[in-house]
């Protein structure tokens, strides 16, 4: 049972993280063509709802939010701590 929750939990995590990622990539564009963007709080919110690595990947990807300190200290914080986090998630589940 622990290891079917562990596998879901993975794949919520690699969602959350592929939907900041591509946020991040949206974000750029719409940037770029001075269309609606979308709202810096959002982009931080998913980046510390577990979203760090697609935030960090992101950020180096499209180079986008690179300049503001907000995002250059939470987004590889986010990344450690949500690995750190779902790592440990997943001893103590296959522990169980």
């Amino acid at each position: 049972m622990g290891a079917r929750i562990m596998g879901v939990l993975w794949l919520l995590w690699l969602a959350v993280n592929a939907l900041t990622f591509c946020l991040y990539g949206v974000d750029k564009r719409r940037a770029r063509r001075g269309k609606w963007r979308i709202p810096e709080r959002t982009l931080l919110l998913l980046t510390w709802l577990m979203g760090g690595i697609g935030a960090f990947l992101g950020m180096r990807t499209f180079r986008h939010k690179t300049k503001h300190l907000a995002f250059q200290i939470s987004a590889p914080a986010a990344a450690l701590l949500s690995l750190a986090v779902m790592l440990a998630a997943s001893v103590w589940l296959l522990s169980c």
